[in-house]
C-alpha cells in the first residue's frame, strides 16, 4: 500500500534543513506521497528509513525510454487516472509493424511511406515514432536481413519482436546503438530475453494473456535486475485488453502494486482500416504507452495522431499562437486586415481559409489567453477595448494604408464600440471561417 504524507514524515529526519529544496520536512513528505519529488533529494535520511520509503519515492508507473537523442520515446511515469485531474505527460508512441516475410522491395516501399508520415497541425509537428520489425518468418536470416534494411532506411526508433531470443540478440548486435525495444512473444523464452536485454541495456516488453501472468513476468525480470519493462497483454478482444489496461493503471496508481507499475502496449488485431483505426484510438485513450499498427496510409495515421495530440494536450492550458500580425500571401499596404484570438485552432482555421481565398491578407491575433472567439468574448478577454489596444500597440498602422479591420461575425455586437474607441472602420466578417474565402473575394 502507498504511504501517506504523515507516514512518510515520521520516517524523515524532521530537521527542516531545506537541503531537499522544500521549506519543511512535512512539505517534502507530502511531495513524496504525491510522487512529485524523489527521496534522493534528502541527504540526511537513514538507511532504514530509505528502505521503508523506497516504494513511496518511486513513480507509480515506471518511466521507460526507447531510443536515444532528441527523437527518443518516453512512456510511462503517469500519475493520474483521468486527464482532467492534472494532465497526461508522455504521449502514446505510435509504431508501424513491418514483417520480415515481406520481400526487399515491399520493405523499402513500406519504410518510404512510414518516413512520410509526419504532419503539421495547429502549429505542432506530429508523426509516427517507431518501426517494429516482427520475426514472422521464424527464421534468423530473414529477420536479420529485415533489421538491416529497416535500420538503414529510417531514423525512427526501432522495436524487435520475436519468440526467438537468439535472433533478437543477433539483431541487437547490429542496432544496439539505437537502443530499441525488445518484445518477447513467447513466455517460455523469457529467460533468454531478460539476459539479452540486460546484456545490451535495452527495454523489454513481456507478452502474456492475462494481467496476472504479466505481473509474474515483470516480477521475475525485476528480480534479475531488469528495470525498464513494458507489458504487452494479448487478451481476447479489444474490450478485454482495454479492461486489463485500466486495471493495471488503477492497481499501479491507487494500490501501488509495483509488478504492474509499467507502461502497457498493444498491437492492433483488426484487419479493416476503419476498425483498426477505432481500435488504435481506443488504446490511446485507455491507456497504452505504445500502439503498433499495420496501416501506413496517411488518411489512417493522421486521425490517429490527432486523437493522441488532443488527449495529451494540457486541458487547463489551451494551445496558443503568439499574439502578433501574421501575413498570408504576398501582402501589400492595401491588403485586408482580419482580427481574431490567439487560440491555436482558431488561428490555423482562419489562416487556412484566408490562404484558400487567394486574397493576400493580414491576420492580427489578440492575446485572449488561448481562448476561442466566443469564449474570450464571454470572459471579457476579447472586447472592443482589448482589440483597440492591440491595434494601437501592434504597429499595424505603419504596415497598411487604410484603417479598416474585419472582426468575426460571432462578435458583431462589438463593431459599434470598437469604431468608437479605436477610430477604425469596422467590418463584420462571416460567422464561420468557411465563409471567409467568398467574403474576401467579394472585397476586390
Amino acid at each position: 500500500m502507498a504511504l501517506s504524507g504523515l507516514d512518510i514524515y515520521k520516517l524523515l529526519p524532521k530537521t527542516n534543513c531545506r537541503d531537499c529544496g522544500f521549506s519543511t520536512c512535512l512539505a517534502f513528505a507530502m511531495a513524496l506521497a504525491q510522487k512529485k519529488a524523489s527521496l534522493d533529494k534528502c541527504p540526511h535520511v537513514t538507511d532504514s528509513a530509505r528502505e521503508a520509503l523506497e516504494s513511496a519515492s518511486q513513480p507509480p508507473i515506471k518511466l521507460v525510454t526507447i531510443g536515444k537523442g532528441e527523437s527518443r520515446i518516453e512512456i510511462g511515469n503517469e500519475t493520474v487516472m483521468y486527464r482532467h485531474e492534472q494532465k497526461f505527460y508522455h504521449p502514446t508512441a505510435i509504431g508501424i509493424l513491418v514483417e520480415d516475410t515481406l520481400i526487399e522491395a515491399e520493405i523499402a516501399k513500406t519504410i518510404s511511406e512510414i518516413n512520410g508520415l509526419h504532419f503539421e497541425r495547429v502549429g505542432q509537428t506530429i508523426g509516427v515514432n517507431l518501426v517494429c520489425i516482427k520475426n514472422s518468418s521464424k527464421t534468423a536470416d530473414k529477420f536479420l536481413a529485415a533489421v538491416c534494411r529497416v535500420a538503414s532506411a529510417t531514423k525512427l526508433n526501432l522495436a524487435l519482436s520475436s519468440s526467438d531470443g537468439a535472433s533478437v540478440s543477433a539483431g541487437l548486435a547490429i542496432i544496439k546503438d539505437r537502443r530499441p525495444l525488445v518484445i518477447c512473444e513467447d513466455q517460455d523464452a523469457i529467460d533468454d530475453f531478460i539476459n539479452t536485454a540486460l546484456e545490451y541495456n535495452v527495454p523489454l516488453a513481456v507478452t502474456s494473456s492475462t494481467l496476472d501472468e504479466a505481473s509474474e513476468l515483470t516480477a521475475k525480470a525485476k528480480k534479475l535486475g531488469l528495470e525498464e519493462l513494458v507489458i504487452n497483454i494479448k487478451a481476447k478482444g479489444i474490450a478485454s485488453r482495454i479492461q486489463d489496461f485500466t486495471f493495471a493503471r488503477r492497481a499501479a496508481l491507487r494500490k501501488n502494486i509495483r509488478t504492474v507499475g509499467y507502461p502497457v502496449m498493444a498491437f492492433t488485431d483488426s484487419g479493416e482500416s476503419p476498425q483498426e483505426l477505432a481500435e488504435a484510438v481506443s488504446y490511446v485513450l485507455k491507456y497504452a504507452g505504445l500502439v503498433i499498427v499495420k496501416n501506413t496510409k496517411k488518411e489512417f495515421i493522421f486521425p490517429l495522431l490527432v486523437a493522441r495530440q488532443d488527449v495529451y494536450q494540457d486541458p487547463q492550458k489551451p494551445v496558443q499562437v503568439e499574439p502578433k500580425i501574421y501575413e498570408i500571401g504576398k501582402v501589400t499596404k492595401d491588403s485586408p486586415l482580419l482580427v481574431t484570438t490567439n487560440f491555436s485552432i482558431t488561428y490555423f482555421t482562419v489562416a487556412g481559409e484566408v490562404e484558400s481565398s487567394k486574397v493576400p491578407s493580414r491576420i492580427l491575433c489578440c492575446d485572449a489567453e488561448g481562448m476561442s472567439v466566443l469564449t474570450a468574448w464571454a470572459a471579457e478577454k476579447f472586447t472592443a477595448e482589448t482589440i483597440a489596444d492591440t491595434l494601437d500597440k501592434s504597429g499595424i498602422k505603419d504596415m497598411i494604408s487604410h484603417k479598416r479591420v474585419i472582426i468575426p461575425g460571432y462578435v458583431s455586437v462589438l463593431s459599434g464600440k470598437l469604431e468608437e474607441v479605436s477610430g477604425w472602420q469596422v467590418a463584420v466578417g462571416p460567422r464561420e471561417a468557411s465563409g471567409i474565402p467568398n467574403y474576401l473575394r467579394g472585397l476586390r
